[in-house]
Formats: structure tokens, sequence, C-alpha cells
């Protein structure tokens, strides 16, 4: 659903607030994915044309470019050709805990084939690629005909003989070397962003994104755009049509819709904006069919100009029950291409360099821990037992299922082991049962602000690690995480799969339960109480009715847009802390996206006038507003804003002040009384209000109806407008598949023969 284009409808009249009605049903929000949010659409053509279509709200997928507080989000949306400023100050003061993370990862990038020498001459190549046929072999031979050293990727192509990594667990294998977390990287140098600013006067663009183009595009970057305009594209929130009219302004009538530099930049931005939506791939034809959407006269030309200058990679998952080693890699990189009516067995896909490297290295680190761990008896519950004798664990289970791991890491300790929890957000970690227990979120283990740190060679020194709410891992924090373990550590994956999926790109949980490569452990702790009866009746496709005596679950039932703020800002203000005792402060609101006359901002604007009043002096808040930041793509923490300086707004977010610098305000800040589902994914809170207005009735799918109605621990009100919309929702709209490699690369490593 895009975002509606009528107005706000007007409030309904200030009389007596209505006794919020018992419903025995449960209401649904809207979707953010197929609505304002463009992160999950399905795979194939309707992926690209989506990520085409998206009007910018990509609300709850935002997530990876823009996970709802997401730049990316906001960029596009609101930013059409200035996509959000971003200085070269705002970049060096970026919060620590991903910009680190993702710091390491482009360090690993770099020493990647120095790793991967140095293993082959201890023990050979892991072969976690994939083999290659037909119209894949055809644009193979084009990339190795001109890789020569400059163009990257060439070890996903090339499918190596399989050899184990390591000879045996109880090998003492060498540590895979690590680079330790580097500093951040400093902001481009004034001349460089100087010389830029000339090139966008010079083309009409404007120039507050010089700073994000020179950070982008490096120290050549004036020169580099002045040849090829199209790499305007690669700074989140331009448009293909803003490059294209750039590009005019510079080239003249020396540039045309079938210049190699435009079709090659298009097909990067298609898989970029794929990535948004949580693809790691797409399957060549869909890329094709976007590059026919914008003009492209030869969409198969551009495709493989892009794969030989090696901006893209490709890869077919090729099915082979039988095959004699040795032979087929030769021969498929060679045979001609089969007769167009046979078609490939499997799809040939098509990927960016940084995704594809994130799914091989984290298949083959999780390999490593599958292979490197010395089976244990432990006793205990099924958990503990599988987590002894395996070195890579899932565990699956709703939101009361979370105690179990608790409890495994805390046996772990009991043992001497060094066990660690690791969750996705301040919230989660002061959540139910985590008290006390040695947990810390993710991002601040990998900065090392917090856990046990890393020893010389980067690993992180522990037996055991416990990751909760696991489906909210994309690939390349998973890949990162996976390879700071140090052989021998244990790891245990643990979430609910029936929620949204990661902000980013990947679906690393789902693709591991796929797999079926380790064991799988169901809880079988139900969800008590009747929030537990109705999300969990959601889990499997059922909107049942629940009693709820003691109003768990309250409809409020609305006629627009505009009622359903009216009724919100009721049940934040007055009719939850009065009725059921949870004060303002620890009530959320979910809505479906960030625009529309009832999305995050429409309800942000109301909840403040009411809540917190001011003139938003610094920027547009003021002190005591609930915020939501995003100090990288991906990833958004709430809080409260304390104050604010010549150096920007100073936040409360759990128990840490964070600075958000003033470049950064506009960006990476909103306000946070009402937030997406999947900026609220992996917390809870005493209450929560689900919004679900009329025009968002398209946009509903289970999983979002599912992780926004699981948020409420005590009391769950819903602003309900959608009609029948959400039981058919809940019954027939089950999310679209995301497009990755992870599930074959872990198939093919660590299957067995009778497999």
């Amino acid at each position: 659903m895009t975002e509606p284009s009528g107005e706000t409808a007007p409030e309904a009249p200030e009389d007596a607030e209505p006794t919020p009605d018992l419903h025995e049903e449960a209401v649904p929000d809207a979707t953010p994915e197929a609505t304002t949010d463009a992160r999950e659409p399905g795979a194939g053509d309707a992926a690209v044309q989506e990520a085409d279509s998206a009007d910018g709200e990509a609300g709850e997928a935002g997530d990876a470019g823009a996970a709802d507080v997401d730049a990316e989000e906001t960029d596009t949306a609101e930013g059409e050709g200035e996509a959000g400023a971003e200085s070269e100050e705002a970049k060096a003061a970026d919060a620590p805990e991903l910009s680190d993370a993702q710091a390491e990862l482009a360090a690993q990038r770099e020493l990647r084939a120095r790793i991967e020498a140095r293993k082959a001459e201890k023990e050979g190549t892991v072969a976690s690629g994939a083999k290659l046929s037909g119209t894949a072999a055809d644009l193979l031979a084009a990339v190795r005909a001109v890789e020569g050293g400059a163009a990257s990727g060439g070890t996903f192509f090339e499918a190596a003989e399989p050899a184990p990594r390591r000879p045996s667990p109880e090998a003492a294998p060498a540590m895979t070397v690590r680079p330790a977390a580097p500093e951040r990287p400093s902001a481009p140098a004034p001349a460089t962003t100087a010389a830029v600013r000339e090139v966008l006067a010079k083309g009409g663009a404007p120039e507050a994104l010089a700073g994000q183009v020179a950070a982008v595009l490096g120290e050549g970057a004036a020169a580099a755009l002045g040849e090829d305009p199209w790499q305007l594209l690669a700074v989140p929130g331009v448009r293909p049509e803003q490059a294209d009219g750039f590009a005019r302004a510079l080239l003249g009538a020396a540039c045309g819709p079938d210049d190699p530099r435009r079709t090659v930049a298009l097909t990067v931005w298609l898989l970029e904006r794929a990535a948004l939506q949580g693809h790691t791939a797409l399957e060549i034809q869909a890329v094709r069919a976007g590059l026919a959407g914008h003009a492209v006269p030869d969409p198969d030309q551009a495709v493989e100009t892009a794969v030989s200058e090696g901006a893209v990679l490709v890869f077919q998952e090729e099915e082979t029950p039988e095959e004699e080693p040795g032979e087929d890699e030769e021969e498929s990189a060679e045979a001609p291409a089969p007769p167009a009516a046979e078609g490939p067995a499997s799809p040939v896909l098509l990927g960016l360099d940084r995704y594809a490297m994130a799914e091989e290295s984290l298949a083959d680190g999780l390999a490593r821990l599958v292979r490197t761990a010395t089976a244990r008896t432990w006793e205990g519950p099924e958990l503990d037992r599988a987590a002894g004798a395996h070195g890579l664990v899932l565990h699956t289970g709703g939101e009361a299922s979370r105690a179990e791991p608790l409890a495994l890491a805390a046996a772990a300790r009991e043992r001497g082991l060094r066990a660690l929890v690791a969750v996705h957000s301040d919230a989660a970690r002061r959540g139910p049962g985590a008290a006390g227990a040695a947990v810390v979120t993710v991002a601040g283990l990998l900065s090392g602000t917090s856990g046990p740190g890393r020893d010389e060679d980067g690993a992180l020194a522990l037996d055991l690690l416990v990751v909760l709410d696991a489906p909210q891992l994309d690939v390349e924090t998973a890949a990162v995480l996976v390879e700071s373990l140090p052989d021998g550590c244990r790891l245990v994956l643990s979430g609910d799969p029936e929620v949204l999926g990661a902000p980013g790109a990947g679906r690393v949980f789902a693709d591991a339960l796929a797999a079926g490569v380790c064991p799988r452990i169901a809880s079988r702790l139900p969800d008590p109480g009747p929030l537990g009866e109705l999300v969990s009746g959601i889990g499997i496709g059922e909107l049942n009715q629940v009693a709820a005596p003691d109003k768990e679950v309250v409809i409020v039932p609305v006629r627009d847009a505009g009622e359903a703020v009216h009724r919100t800002v009721q049940l934040v203000a007055d009719s939850v802390p009065r009725a059921i005792g949870v004060p303002s402060d620890q009530t959320q609101v979910v809505t479906v996206g960030h625009g529309g006359s009832a999305g995050t901002r429409a309800l942000n604007a109301a909840l403040k006038q009411r809540l917190n009043p001011g003139p938003g002096r610094f920027g547009g808040y003021d002190p005591g507003d609930r915020v939501a930041y995003a100090p990288a793509p991906g990833r958004t923490v709430t809080g409260t804003v304390l104050s604010a300086d010549a150096e920007g707004l100073r936040l409360r977010c759990g128990d840490e002040d964070l600075l958000v610098p003033k470049e950064r305000v506009e960006s990476a800040l909103r306000h946070g009384w009402a937030l997406t589902a999947h900026q609220a994914a992996g917390a809870r809170w005493p209450a929560v209000v689900v919004v679900l207005p009329g025009d968002a009735a398209g946009g509903l799918s289970r999983p979002w109806v599912y992780t926004a109605f699981g948020r409420a621990e005590r009391h769950l009100s819903v602003v309900h407008g959608v009609d029948q919309a959400l039981a058919r929702a809940v019954a027939e709209e089950v999310a679209p598949e995301r497009t990755t490699r992870l599930r074959p690369l872990l198939e093919g490593l660590l299957a067995t023969p009778e497999e």
C-alpha cells in the first residue's frame, strides 16, 4: 500500500470517551511490508517493481536500509533528490556500535584474500560456492576474462573440490585471522567535499549531497562523478530519474539510456533496493525486468556488462544428487548455453559482493563452529543436552520460551564456561528473565563496549554464546558475529520464527532452520493468558476469540484515520493509565508505517501535543520527548531527549547517554511515541496500542500482525478500522519469501552423505 494521498480526516468530537469494548476477536494492524514498508516484497519481478514503485515510506522494512527511523526511508520519501544531506562531521560522529561492526566487516573484506590463502596452505579451501552452467556459465566466462585482480568476488564463482575446513574437531586447528575492530573511518577531507560540491553544482544537483558523495566514492569522488555521473545513485535516496537529469546536465548529448555507465549503475541500484527489502540476491529475470522498466533498451546486454565489469556477481545453485567430482566444474564453465526451452535446473541469481561475501563467510563460520565443538554430555533439559553435544543449536518458541536459553547460559556458567547472552535492544536486555543475567546487545558486543572483549586474534573470549530474537539477525551482522567466535565455541540461536524478519538483508535464522543441518529444539512453553492465546492463534493463521476478563485485550472501532489518531491519544494519555494502571511512558503505539494519515508522523505529532507540548526548539524536539534513533541503518534504539547543545541532541537510551550530532538529527531521529512493527520487534512493553486505519488493509500480513500484537506484556488495545481485512490477512497473507543463498551454502557444507 502506498502512502494515502488524502489529508488527515478531522478528529472526532471531543465527547465523553466511550468505554473501550472488550472484543473476543483480535484486531490486526496493517502490514508495512506490503504497505508503507518496502522491506519484504516478493522475490522475482515483484521485488524489483516494488523497490521501484515504493513511495519511500519503507516503513518497516527500512530496517536494512533504514529501519523505520532509517535514513534511507527518510531520504527516499522526503528527499526527492536531496537524499538527506549527511555531512562529514555526521559520519565521523555516528554511534559507535554498528558503525564499528560494519567497519570490522569492511576490514575482513580487505583481508579475505590473505585469510583464504593461509587456510589453503593449511588444509585446502572450503567448497561453499555453487557451480555454473548455461547462461550463468556465459556470464562467468565474461567475468573471468576481465578479472585481472580488479574484479572482486571470483571465489564465489569457482567451486572448489569439497574439503572439510578442519581435519577433525580434536585437531586443535589454527585460529582464523580476525582483525580487531578498526577505528571509525575519518570524515572526507574538506578539499574532497569542496570538489564534489562544484561538480554537483555544475550538474544541477543539490550541493548538500557533497558530504555523502565524498564519503561513498572516496578521495577521487569529484573526478569519478565527472566521468560517470550515474555513480550518484550510490548515495542513499537518489533515484534513477534524478541521476539521469544530473548526467544530462554534465554530458549533454554524449549520454543515452543505453550508456554502459548508466546500465551498470542501474543494475547495482536495483540490487541495493532489493537488499532493503531483505534480499541478498535476485533472479536474473527480475533484474532484467527492472532495467526494462527504466528504459534500458537491451536489458540482457546490460546485465552482461555489469557482470563483466565485476559490479555484480552471478550464481546458480545447481542440484546435483550424483556427480563426479572434478569434471563438472571445468565442463560447466566452457559448455555452451543450453537451448532456452530447457532452462536451468535452478534460477540464475545476481548479487552484490558485500552480501555474497557475508553469506559465504557466515556459512563457512557456522560450519567451523559445528566441526570444532567437542561433544560433551550435559545433564538437564533438552536444550542443555543439545548444546553440550553440538556446536550450533537452533531454539524456537514464543516469548515464554526465552527463559530456556537464559537458563542454559546460567547453567553453563555454573559449569565453569564463559557464557553470554546477546539481544538486539536495551529493552530486551532488561526484559523478563534477563534481570541479573550476563546479557548484552549484539551491537555492544561487536563494538567492544560490552562483553568479554577480543584477544590478539580478534576472537571473543567465549565458550557459549546465546543470541535471543535471532530472526532479527541480518546476514552482515551475523557474519561478523560468527567470525568473532573462537573455534570450539558453542552458538545457540533462539527466536520466534513467526515474527517479522531482520531489518537488514538476509534471513539467517529461517535459512538455518530450513537447511536442517543442526539440532532444532522447539520449546513446549506456551505464552500464558489471553494475550498468549491470541498471539499463538495468529501464528497458525487463526484469529481466535479470547476471553479477557481483566481487559487484557480491548478493541476500539474507528471509522476513519482522523478518529484513529484521536482515539489513540485518548488511550495512551487517559484510558490505559486509568483502567489498566500502565502509565503513558510505558505504553507504546505501533502502526503500519511512517507516512499516511495515521502513520508514525501523524500519531507522534498528536501524542507530543498531548503528552509533551513544546515549540520543538531543538530541531523539532524538546527535552522530555520520546524518540527513536537510528545510529546505523537497520538498528533503532528508543529513548528520551535530555538536552541540546552546539554538538547536537543528547538522549537517554536505556542506561546509556547518547549524542546525536546536529547534522544527523533530521535523517536519523524521529519522535518515538509511535513506532512501526519493525522498529518495535525484539522489544516488549507493559501496554501496546496497535493502530489499524482503514487505508492500511491492503498491507496486512500474518507476520506483521503477529509481531505487533506480540509486543504487549499486560495489555493490548487495537484501534480497529480495517473491518474483515484483519481476519483475511491472518488466515491468508503470508509475507513473501526473501531471495537468499545461505540455505544451499549451509547444506553444501554440513549436509551428511545420507542427506
